[in-house]
């Protein structure tokens, strides 16, 4: 799906209320992965929020479209994207392969039906043999790939993913983002992923849309023209080298702005 975003504005607390989007404008194209990099506050998980239908916009508008449709038919907002939270929201009563199978079993899917996709997910994300365990039992990284498994049973064209491996340990972390590139390069879905870490961003991302401090506005869009499949290896090459010191520097200076931001306020 395209994702056209055109001049999205989002106030907090009416007209004199706090602005968190300033006419942001991009566009998604279709089977790519945008990574979305800022500050903390500068309206990133607002953002695909917004995109997921889950927030309401102040102004400014979004539109989705299947690049197959020659109409160009619009698509409403969340029914054909679905997002995946960094608080992973399992359900600690049901074990795991009824986890994966809730949003099937929502739809009025037969049981034999969606456990059957289950298992196939589950098997595809490396836990073919834990679909009867409950989350207390598992670890932090076997949740993130059951969440992970959960968003893909629903076959949405877009997934929209807010910091979900931001409270990972760093070995997990490093396993997680090499699982999502191993699917992109499978499903090629249409993926926005919000996150704070710049070689998070350069290692899965085709584009890293840099946001300014709170108003957030596009501050640079850097493509990564990095080849795929990726693994951490392709960390230590000259070309990431360089990716990352230009992003660095762009956020550096938005870190430090949001900061002034925050000390005016405390003043």
């Amino acid at each position: 799906m395209d994702i056209e975003v055109d001049n999205l504005t989002q106030v907090w607390g009416g007209a004199n209320g706090v602005c968190a989007l300033d006419r942001f404008t991009h566009s998604f194209a279709s089977n790519r992965f945008a990574c979305i990099l800022g500050p903390s506050g500068c309206g990133k998980s607002t953002l695909i929020q917004i995109i997921g239908g889950i927030e309401s916009a102040t102004s400014g508008e979004v539109r989705i479209t299947d690049p197959a449709d020659k109409e160009r038919r619009r698509q409403p907002l969340g029914g054909c994207s679905l997002m995946m939270w960094q608080n992973l929201n399992l359900f600690p009563w049901r074990n795991v392969i009824d986890n994966v199978a809730f949003g099937l079993e929502m739809e009025g899917l037969s049981r034999a039906v969606r456990y059957a996709r289950a298992k196939e997910l589950l098997a595809s994300v490396g836990l073919p043999k834990f679909e009867n365990h409950y989350v207390h039992q598992l670890s932090g990284g076997m949740r993130q790939r059951v969440a992970l498994a959960r968003a893909l049973i629903m076959q949405r064209p877009v997934l929209l993913m807010d910091e979900p491996f931001a409270a990972l340990d760093a070995q997990t972390k490093i396993v997680m983002q090499e699982e999502l590139a191993r699917i992109f390069e499978q499903t090629r879905k249409t993926i926005l992923f919000v996150t704070h870490a710049i070689d998070e961003a350069i290692l899965l991302g085709d584009e890293v849309i840099v946001m300014t401090a709170r108003p957030g506005r596009i501050k640079e869009v850097i493509p990564v023209n990095l080849p795929r499949p990726r693994s951490q290896e392709l960390v230590n090459s000259p070309e990431f080298g360089r990716l990352y010191e230009h992003a660095l520097r762009l956020i550096r200076e938005e870190v430090l702005n949001a900061m002034r931001q925050q000390e005016a306020v405390d003043d």
